[in-house]
This record gives structure tokens, C-alpha cells and sequence, in this order.
């Protein structure tokens, strides 16, 4: 019985009314899983709650060649950034400086941070530090942070020479971290 239905499909096929029609359907079912593919439709799920939305502000790091990683000068700077991001929803962004590490290299560095519109570049290294002490004045509308660790404190040369929009942080560890967050919380606070 399945053969004579069998037959008669595959007789209607073999005909050129046939081969036409069964050539259309192989055209509407490839458009309309290429359609498929190509096009999905929206998602109606809403968005993801997990996702932070931030404000339209930066706070930037600008390092040594070996970034942020832990046991780095770095580290707890880094981290006092991103506690101050989770409390005033800035973006927080770092840049090393690879390869020499000199005020001369750390420059284009540092410029492609304050192309970025940074609220406040922290710096951390000689090189870097450097770098940022002279720019500083030429860029007032930003918050330089610079960290000059203990002996920092004792350089009186640089303490005079500091722009009125430059901080000199002078803190280790845990204290830098703390002070590094509640610079940048003070600096880009929530109503901004």
C-alpha cells in the first residue's frame, strides 16, 4: 500500500509541473531557514540585571610594563580604583607602558589616556609619575594622582613644583588603596 502512494509521488515528481513545484518548496524552505539564520528575532527577555550601567566618566591608570597584577605597585591602586567604580559607577581603565621604561615612552602613554577624556589618571612608576608631572599643567581640567610611596614625602623638590591639580599620595598597601578610592569617589561623586 505504500508502494502504489510511493509510485504515484514520485511520478508526479518526475514530471516538468512536478519538478517545478518541488523545486519551489526547496526555494521557500532554504529562505526560510536562511531567513532564520540571518534575521533572528528580538529576544523578549529583558535585559540582563547583572549588567552595571556607568556614567560617562573615566578614571585611568597608567603603569609600569608589569600592569596590575598582584605583588605590583600597582595592585592596590588598582584595586582602590574599582571599589571607588563600584560606588560611583565611573569606568576604571589602566594602561601599561611597555618596553623602555622612560619619560619619554611614557608619554604617548600618557596622552592616550587624556585622549580618552580621563576625569583622573593615576600614576604609579618613576617613568609614569614623571610623565604625569609634566603634563599636569598643561591639562587642569583634570585630577592628576601620583604615587610616590614613602620616599615621595621627602622629595621636597617635587612637592614644590606640583600643580594645583595634581595629588601626591605617599601611602603603601592598604592605606593606598583606601586613600586612591576615596580620592576618586571625591573627585567624581554621584551627583555629577
Amino acid at each position: 500500500m505504500v508502494r502504489p502512494a510511493f509510485a504515484a509521488t514520485w511520478g508526479a515528481v518526475r514530471s516538468r509541473r512536478g519538478r517545478w513545484v518541488t523545486g519551489g518548496l526547496v526555494v521557500v524552505a532554504l529562505a526560510v531557514v536562511a531567513g532564520a539564520v540571518l534575521f533572528p528575532g528580538e529576544e523578549s527577555a529583558p535585559p540582563d540585571s547583572r549588567a552595571r550601567e556607568y556614567r560617562d566618566v573615566n578614571s585611568c591608570l597608567l603603569t609600569g610594563e608589569q600592569g596590575v597584577t598582584a605583588g605590583t605597585p600597582a595592585a592596590p591602586v588598582w584595586a582602590g580604583m574599582q571599589k571607588a567604580s563600584l560606588e560611583t559607577r565611573t569606568r576604571v581603565s589602566y594602561v601599561p607602558v611597555m618596553g623602555e621604561q622612560s619619560v619619554q615612552n611614557a608619554l604617548p602613554h600618557l596622552n592616550s589616556l587624556l585622549q580618552r577624556q580621563c576625569a583622573v589618571v593615576v600614576a604609579v612608576g618613576d617613568s609614569q609619575v614623571e610623565a604625569a608631572r609634566s603634563e599636569a599643567g598643561s591639562h587642569r581640567a583634570i585630577r592628576f594622582v601620583v604615587v610616590a610611596g614613602p620616599e615621595g614625602a621627602k622629595d621636597e623638590g617635587a612637592a614644590q613644583g606640583t600643580p594645583a591639580n595634581m595629588i601626591v599620595v605617599t601611602e603603601t598597601g592598604e592605606g593606598l588603596q583606601k586613600r586612591i578610592a576615596r580620592i576618586i569617589q571625591e573627585v567624581t561623586p554621584m551627583g555629577e
